[in-house]
């Protein structure tokens, strides 16, 4: 039997109820970090508020053109310099639950990492629950094959009548090796099957990063850590291809940033932040590669200028 899918076309966006409080730390600084998430206006979309800033220098955007950084972490900048990092598992939580639009207020430049996963951001958003909205849900769909490559890596979209995920990875190391797996994504298979899968990394990279000032937040707490052919994780993982799923989790949330849900397949073969974003620009240069579902007289001002961008 085929799962609920999210659902797009013909039904209503949605926010959180009520506003909902985390705090961990910064992945990369190591301070502590405390990051509401609260509702918002029907078709505002993801705004990133920086509380220890003022005026206009503290409101960010979440969309890909705002990408301003995708080394380590997706990171969204404003045009005075502002920036916030490690969107990525809070956007992958948010495109999971279903949530369309929703102010996220953080008191330092990166969002927290919880366990390294998204898991800790879909309890936090069911604990409050969200609402519908009176404003239609729109979708991204994709009419015909996008794709961007580096090297050996590529990113494609491809048409397809459900939103789908598959991804493929490699690795030297036989803790990882090659790894494959596709998700048709929905609420439920999102929660199961992806959100716990955490990040990951190899123990003689988090030592050079230290070296560099990063990482500093990093722990087994919030990471799973290989070294050599062994995981380091006294738990082990939570799947046996926890290394592939996450990947999806960081795809899903680099791709919400398209503004809206997509509707088609995405393939990710030893992508990562660098290729979705580029592979978001790809697209919407491409007027002939995508199309709303719904008439350009419901879509919002903000995302028909986008379209006219990529027409132009």
């Amino acid at each position: 039997m085929a799962h609920n899918r999210i659902k797009t076309e013909g039904m209503l966006q949605r926010t959180v109820k009520k506003p909902v409080r985390l705090q961990g730390i910064g992945l990369h600084t190591g301070a502590t970090v405390t990051l509401t998430i609260s509702p918002a206006e029907p078709n505002t979309g993801f705004v990133f508020l920086r509380t220890d800033l003022t005026g206009p220098a503290s409101v960010i955007q979440a969309r890909w053109d705002h990408v301003v950084d995708t080394k380590l972490c997706t990171v969204i900048g404003n045009s005075h310099g502002t920036t916030v990092g490690t969107i990525e598992h809070l956007m992958s939580a948010l495109a999971g639950c279903g949530v369309d639009n929703a102010l996220i207020a953080l008191d330092n430049i990166e969002v927290p990492i919880m366990d390294g996963s998204a898991a800790p951001f879909v309890d936090a958003i069911e604990r409050v629950g969200t609402v519908s909205q009176n404003a239609p849900r729109h979708a991204i769909r994709i009419l015909k094959p996008v794709t961007v490559t580096e090297g050996g890596k590529s990113a494609t979209f491809t048409p397809d009548d459900v939103t789908t995920y598959s991804f493929e990875i490699d690795f030297d190391s036989a803790a990882i090796a090659h790894q494959a797996h596709t998700v048709e994504l929905d609420a439920e298979s999102f929660k199961d099957e992806i959100s716990r899968a955490r990040t990951f990394g190899f123990l003689h990279e988090v030592e050079g990063l230290r070296k560099m000032g990063l990482a500093r937040g990093g722990s087994l707490d919030n990471a799973v850590v290989v070294s050599g052919d062994t995981v380091l994780n006294e738990g082990g993982l939570r799947f046996d291809d926890e290394f592939v799923r996450h990947k999806i989790l960081d795809a899903v949330g680099d791709l919400y940033l398209a503004g809206a849900p997509i509707i088609g397949h995405f393939h990710g073969c030893r992508a990562g932040h660098a290729l979705n974003n580029k592979l978001l620009r790809a697209l919407f240069a491409d007027h002939s590669a995508w199309c709303y579902e719904t008439p350009a007289s419901t879509v919002p001002a903000s995302w028909r200028a986008v379209k006219q961008l990529a027409v132009a």
